[in-house]
């Protein structure tokens, strides 16, 4: 835990991305009031994704400088390498921790490591690496959006995780491949990686079915494909 002293000017050609965060971690951190004052709920966080080396921890890293905040960083390989039970308890004292020291921001390096193992696997260290997912959602579920604490995280495979997520409630089939719908979703943004989520959930309401197969999510893409090029737009 070390105050960072990164500035925006230190990373280059990323001035597009580097707005919006500041538009979605710093703003609300920094100008609170202008949000209660419109109704409007600012984001808990956000997700970065791009390959190692783009600049993704040097963001979070500003945005922490610029809001004078706490930073927090947890590395998504080591979380998943823990003894049975360290991986939740590290991911619960740093909520904690980032509660005593707010405002704080709380960054998450490669989340890809975290939640990529099957729920029905008997395997102990995939029953660690789910205890530990459960446990970050539970601590993301379990905060407002308005108080001093954001979350940033970063990952190399942005749609696959986007689509487990909004997923992680429904009935899905353990033979989902959510790699291969990444594959089938290369020009998607994050509101109709969910908008997939959401039809397919719909799809296998509609044949009476009580699990969420991956034909009804290949089928759900082909639904958001086209009403994209009807030019109808999703909202997440």
């Amino acid at each position: 835990m070390r105050d960072p002293t990164e500035q925006y000017s230190d990373i280059g050609g990323l001035d597009k991305q580097i707005q919006e965060l500041i538009e979605a971690v710093v703003l609300p951190m920094t100008h609170k009031e202008k949000f209660v004052n419109l109704g409007i709920q600012p984001p808990k966080g956000v997700l970065l994704y791009g390959p190692p080396g783009t600049g993704k921890t040097l963001m979070a890293r500003a945005c922490a400088a610029q809001t004078k905040s706490t930073f927090l960083k947890l590395a998504g390989p080591q979380l998943v390498q823990m003894f049975i039970g360290d991986g939740a308890k590290l991911v619960r004292d740093a909520f904690a921790l980032a509660k005593e020291k707010a405002p704080a921001i709380i960054f998450i390096d490669e989340l890809d490591a975290i939640g990529t193992k099957r729920f029905d696997s008997e395997k102990a260290g995939d029953r660690e690496v789910q205890r530990t997912m459960l446990e970050l959602l539970n601590q993301l579920d379990g905060f407002s959006s308005s108080t001093d604490i954001k979350v940033i995280a970063a990952t190399n495979r942005a749609r696959a995780r986007i689509m487990q997520i909004h997923s992680r409630k429904m009935n899905v089939d353990p033979d989902v491949n959510f790699e291969e719908l990444a594959r089938c979703t290369d020009d998607f943004n994050g509101a109709q990686c969910k908008a997939v989520c959401v039809e397919a959930g719909m799809i296998a309401l509609r044949r009476g079915a009580t699990v969420v197969t991956h034909e009804d999510f290949m089928d759900a893409i082909l639904e958001v494909q086209a009403k994209k090029k009807a030019n109808l737009n999703y909202y997440a």
